[in-house]
């Protein structure tokens, strides 16, 4: 992962040309740095010789079908540039994830910040390391916990009811848009709580281990823990168990409808 974010990535950040920017979909953007680190993750990954699938975020977009399959056996998740559109932008945060996932559950998970050089590592049942360094996650301490909220795929007048709740008790915080970033704010002090509509494997396999294994909690909006392939909707992250549980009641309570919201779609 380092050696791919040095050769392949950083040298085009900030001096990508108009034609290194596609439009994958309605407000999606991909480029050439995506596809190129993509590979290379790919081939490194096939030498190490597991015998997982491998799936890559650009390679699902061309064949859906490999996303239904995420879930089943021993499957290599890969994100190559989280926060496509910031890269773009020639701003940070982005990053890059690599999860190693069986049968739906992630075993081991890796974030890289290819600026700073942070990597966040995970092994399920093992706990987490930053830059080797053992990790446990811990909160802001303010008075009003810090919120980061994912609702930028709502309906503006959904996104006001949400934050409209949010506000009487968290300090609401513009999201990174990069959940390689997200995650690791909820251990490292920054954020509290994260909250996502979208739940595409590659965004959270690797954040909800890391945030896990560290002694937060990352589950879907009903509660169930973090599933590939699984039918959760939504994802909710707390810097600890009881953050998350005070974030439940507010954020997928009936005053900020986010669940009955989810229903009616």
């Amino acid at each position: 992962m380092r050696s791919v974010a040095a050769e392949v990535m950083m040298p085009r950040f900030r001096r990508l040309a108009p034609g290194d920017i596609d439009e994958k979909s309605k407000g999606e953007v991909v480029t050439i740095v995506d596809r190129e680190c993509e590979r290379r993750l790919h081939d490194g990954l096939a030498k190490l010789g597991l015998g997982a699938r491998i799936i890559g975020e650009e390679a699902a977009e061309l064949d859906p079908d490999l996303l239904a399959e995420a879930g089943l056996g021993l499957v290599w998740l890969i994100d190559p540039l989280d926060g496509t559109a910031n890269f773009a932008a020639g701003r940070a945060p982005f990053g890059m994830m690599v999860a190693l996932v069986e049968d739906g559950e992630p075993l081991a998970s890796w974030m890289l910040d290819p600026l700073a050089g942070r990597m966040c590592y995970a092994e399920r049942g093992q706990g987490a390391t930053v830059d080797g360094r053992p990790a446990r996650a811990r909160s802001t301490r303010r008075k009003q916990p810090r919120a980061a909220l994912g609702t930028h795929f709502l309906s503006a007048i959904r996104r006001d009811r949400v934050h409209g709740a949010a506000r009487r008790a968290f300090d609401v915080q513009p999201v990174p848009r990069c959940a390689a970033e997200s995650y690791p704010r909820l251990v490292l002090g920054q954020d509290d709580i994260a909250l996502f509509q979208r739940i595409l494997p590659w965004d959270h396999a690797a954040g909800a281990l890391f945030l896990t294994e560290t002694g937060g909690k990352a589950t879907h909006w009903d509660g169930r823990p973090y599933r590939v392939g699984g039918t959760g909707q939504g994802m909710l992250a707390a810097t600890t168990p009881d953050l998350w549980q005070t974030a439940a009641d507010i954020l997928l309570g009936a005053e900020a409808g986010l669940v009955e919201m989810e229903e009616a779609i």
